[in-house]
């Protein structure tokens, strides 16, 4: 059996291995100039106290291929479910070779066993090294990334860590159990990966958030959580503030919601986030001769005004990530059950 597995396999897993070969020399290539430019910078900002701007400008000089290599991780384990998972049942069946292999001495939960085995450990085993490499080669843009791409963000937090292990082990069974009952490849793979990435945009926006229960507090405004400061320039009229989605003191937190509060502890943000305050804008700091924001800043916190927030701290990153593969690491053992029961009493 091990033997078949292997024969079966190893097509596909010289094909992934040459992807995991490419990606680690390019990463491997670019990985230490990238730390450099990221230490060189960061010893050249803190003496003049300009490091925001260094982070603004070194991210955006490498967002794209962040992305690509955030996109990399993601798709592994789909792939791995569309292409090694769904037609692990479906080729024996249309082949018919099944009828031949599940009546000769190895039982049919011998060879589902062995194939899961092998297969799965091959998945988890190409997640993780694709994991690895990324981590590796991101950590100096993970420190300087914005809010919405730091490593509690939905769009980072699955391509770091332990999840995408979880994932692909995940995405395999799911890809036999869908095989088991469509009996068709193509078929079984479309609904794979419908299934699949239903479930991964399910778990950021419904689960995750949940995992724990999430900080709350009220924060004075600053240029932590400050994105735009409007005044009129003919002066009258309310202040328009629009807040960023991150919380001061709390650098890297997932921030779930993020509104305005007046005085009275009411909410006063509108549809997009913004807010009216109510300050004197003819004379003051905050009136249009004013120098700079920082004084109208002041004088709002001054007045009551406060950021009312709910987040999920950095620090909560591991514990989130071993409760998330457990959560996949369950559902896996539940569709193997499943497989093996299937394949026992209804699968012929």
């Amino acid at each position: 059996m091990i033997w078949l597995t292997w024969r079966q396999l190893r097509g596909s897993a010289a094909t992934m291995a040459a992807v995991l070969v490419v990606l680690a020399v390019v990463l491997a290539l670019t990985g230490p100039d990238l730390a450099t430019r990221y230490s060189a910078g960061i010893a050249a900002c803190t003496q003049d106290g300009t490091c925001d701007r260094f982070y603004n400008r070194f991210f955006g000089a490498y967002e794209t291929p962040f992305m690509a290599v955030n996109l990399t991780v993601l798709l592994l384990p789909a792939l791995v479910g569309i292409f090694w998972g769904a037609p692990l049942i479906t080729r024996e069946l249309e082949a018919s070779t099944h009828l031949l292999v599940w009546n000769q001495s190895i039982t049919r939960g011998r060879w589902l066993a062995v194939k899961l085995g092998l297969t799965g450990l091959a998945a988890m085993a190409a997640a993780c090294l694709c994991a690895l490499a990324a981590s590796w080669w991101s950590d100096p843009l993970d420190k300087s990334a914005s809010e919405n791409l730091a490593l509690m963000a939905p769009l980072v937090f699955g391509a770091r860590g332990i999840a995408p292990i979880g994932y692909a082990a995940f995405a395999f069974v799911l890809g036999v159990t869908v095989g088991m009952l469509a009996r068709r490849t193509l078929p079984a793979m479309a609904l794979t990966l419908a299934v699949f990435a239903a479930i991964q945009l399910a778990m950021p926006l419904l689960v995750r958030a949940h995992l724990m229960p999430p900080a709350t507090g009220a924060f004075q405004l600053s240029q932590a959580n400050v994105e735009n400061l409007g005044i009129s320039r003919e002066g009258g009229g309310p202040v328009r503030i629009l807040l960023k989605s991150a919380v001061p003191g709390q650098a890297g937190a997932w921030v779930l919601s993020s509104t305005m509060t007046d005085p009275s502890g009411r909410t006063i943000s509108d549809d997009d986030g913004g807010a009216a305050i109510q300050v004197s804008t003819t004379s003051g700091p905050c009136s249009p001769s004013a120098a700079g924001g920082d004084g109208c800043v002041a004088e709002i916190n001054r007045l009551g005004y406060r950021q009312h927030a709910a987040y999920q701290p950095l620090q909560r990153f591991w514990p989130f990530q071993w409760i998330e593969t457990g959560i996949y690491a369950l559902l896996t053992l539940g569709l193997t059950w499943f497989c093996f029961w299937w394949i026992r009493r209804r699968l012929s």
